[in-house]
């Protein structure tokens, strides 16, 4: 009886290198170009143009994701690190980095008032939407979403590696502060209440919004009521993207929250359970619809769903105590 020899499958680690080799090498020898690309207009790159401009000096690559060691693994060439944990939120306050602290990162991350920031993550770009939300709150000028994410850029096999950049620190200076991009529980309560006509959003999933269940599957239950804020329409923000994890369209956009009842004529406010997720939908409705006053409450769902004497809508009927 005949045997076939056995096939060693090369490492992951071996796989991705021979992959950014192989697409390296592509690139120079079919002519493609490698040298930076004007900086396009709008608030998102695609993986093509920032291939290109890896070595671009005017732009700084940030991550910005939530899995534990997943930067230190493998991220894009000269990506600088930001936790969103310990370098967006403050450390002792529910609350986010205070101007001094998110000036210390940006001069850390070699940050200039002409600099093009790119964020780019894990997770569908939540967090790096979160913190592009924050950026925006900072006033810092040119911030950009790599459409797609890390998903879409590992799917294309592009160039990875390990490295933490060497980079000279600046000193960086936070010229305003825009608080009116953060909505806070007396807002959501206001809508709740009816004495505010903003618009309401609630991106979680139906089951969340229903009240069928209080978290996603794997994520910490946090809230002791389930449901969602009463006059609070639900636009899930998985329905902007595609299957790759970029954007839909402006016109698809435009016509999924249309038909929520979410036009730009009124104020938005989007929240979730912690502000993550609704703050991909805020970059949805603000930066790619140019939709104004559009706010993220970051309290979300752990906040008013844990606040006394609130109104509640809970279709499902859960009680916490006796799910």
């Amino acid at each position: 009886m005949s045997s076939q020899p056995s096939v060693l499958r090369p490492s992951r680690p071996v796989r991705r290198f021979v992959a950014a080799l192989a697409w390296t090498a592509g690139a120079l020898f079919s002519g493609a170009a490698i040298a930076a690309t004007p900086i396009p207009a709008g608030p998102l790159v695609s993986t093509d143009w920032l291939a290109q401009n890896l070595d671009n000096t005017k732009v700084r690559i940030i991550e910005v994701s939530v899995n534990p060691g997943l930067y230190e693994r493998a991220h894009i060439p000269g990506a600088v690190n930001v936790s969103w944990h310990h370098d967006l939120n403050d450390r002792v306050r529910r609350d986010i980095v205070g101007k001094e602290g998110f000036e210390a990162l940006l001069s850390t991350a070699a940050v200039t008032p002409d600099t093009t920031v790119v964020l780019y993550g894990d997770n569908n770009n939540w967090f790096s939407a979160w913190a592009a939300w924050v950026f925006d709150i900072y006033g810092v000028k040119d911030v950009k979403l790599l459409d797609g994410g890390r998903k879409k850029w590992e799917a294309e096999s592009r160039p990875q590696d390990n490295r933490v950049p060497a980079l000279t620190a600046t000193r960086y200076k936070v010229e305003r502060v825009n608080p009116a991009l953060r909505a806070r529980l007396t807002d959501a309560l206001a809508v709740a209440e009816g004495r505010s006509d903003a618009k309401l959003v609630d991106i979680r999933s139906a089951d969340e919004y229903n009240g069928k269940i209080f978290a996603p599957p794997g994520a910490a239950e946090l809230a002791v009521r389930a449901g969602h804020i009463p006059g609070a329409v639900n636009v899930s923000w998985g329905q902007a993207v595609r299957e790759d994890g970029t954007f839909k369209s402006p016109d698809e956009l435009k016509k999924l929250y249309a038909a929520a009842g979410v036009d730009g004529t009124k104020p938005v406010i989007t929240y979730c359970r912690i502000g993550e997720r609704s703050s991909h939908t805020w970059f949805a409705l603000s930066k790619i619809l140019g939709y104004q006053n559009v706010r993220n409450y970051d309290g979300s769902w752990t906040e008013y769903g844990n606040a006394v004497g609130v109104p509640v809508k809970n279709p499902a009927g859960t009680v916490w105590a006796a799910k």
